[in-house]
């Protein structure tokens, strides 16, 4: 569940700020933090050779908000530019929150110290109320200290990165593991199926559950939310398996490597640190493999 904003839902309701539903609500939130003289926003995006993939969640996020799953499926399969005028538009987008120095990058440094924060560190801030939102997926849950109170009345929750549209369905930017067969012997087979299947998928949730593990979930629509014991994994499972709202998954995940875990994330990386929209998205179109 990648489109989740981290928050502290304890140092919300002591300021009066209230989840927003929208994005124009999150701007207005953003900028009533601002007045009250704290920083709305920490991000980082540093991850050793990886550096720049949480932007690129960013940009997938916006474009579907912006733009809609049929132009997103367009995008990531080429049939647009990658330096098409709604990709600058999104990217642009993000932009006015990442670049703005009055919004970034709240007890971690100005909007050039987003490229230098590992991504295990950003959204720390969100303790100790030096930033307030924190936009990232749910696996994040594992990078706060052990003890740390994760519910919606604690520490540190999340809610969906909320729609541009107020009427337009919920958007949500996923990403999987992938069971893989080497071979197609009958047993092989029959293995892939249990771990298609609703029993092994609440076996596992009970399991993580019995030993205190996090971060783990399924799509699968037999698996019982309540069989997971991390408030922010059941909330992940409940939207999951909502059938009211639209699931795409991760842009970059799906593109050709040479694009999405090399430009894509280098292309974000320059663009952070000054790299304008057209120079970046141009210089990404550019590494697409030919046809």
């Amino acid at each position: 569940m990648k489109s989740f904003v981290w928050y502290s839902p304890q140092a919300f309701a002591e300021r009066g700020y209230t989840v927003p539903t929208t994005w124009a609500d999150m701007v207005a939130l953003s900028d009533r933090i601002v007045a009250d003289g704290g920083v709305p926003w920490c991000a980082g995006i540093s991850s050793g050779e990886a550096t720049g993939w949480p932007l690129t969640d960013w940009l997938e996020d916006a474009m579907l908000r912006e733009n809609g799953p049929d132009v997103y499926d367009q995008w990531v399969t080429h049939a647009i530019p990658f330096n098409s005028p709604q990709v600058a538009s999104a990217l642009d987008r993000v932009g006015s929150i990442l670049k703005n120095p009055q919004y970034v990058n709240g007890g971690l440094g100005d909007v050039s110290s987003i490229a230098t924060t590992t991504f295990q560190d950003a959204g720390l801030p969100l303790l100790d109320g030096t930033c307030f939102m924190h936009r990232q997926a749910n696996f994040y849950a594992a990078n706060f200290p052990e003890g740390t109170q994760i519910a919606e009345d604690g520490q540190v929750y999340a809610f969906p990165l909320p729609p541009i549209d107020p009427a337009a369905p919920q958007t949500i930017l996923v990403g999987a593991e992938f069971a893989a067969a080497f071979t197609d012997r009958p047993e092989v087979q029959a293995f892939q199926a249990y771990l298609s299947s609703p029993e092994w998928s609440n076996a596992k949730a009970q399991a993580g559950s019995a030993l205190g593990q996090s971060g783990w979930i399924s799509a699968n629509t037999g698996l019982d939310p309540q069989n997971l014991s991390n408030p922010i994994d059941r909330l992940s499972a409940e939207i999951l398996l909502d059938q009211a709202n639209t699931f795409r998954f991760d842009g970059s995940d799906l593109m050709p490597a040479a694009v999405g875990s090399a430009t894509f994330w280098r292309g974000m990386t320059d663009w952070i640190t000054g790299q304008s929209t057209s120079e970046t998205l141009d210089f990404i179109e550019q590494s697409w493999p030919a046809q």
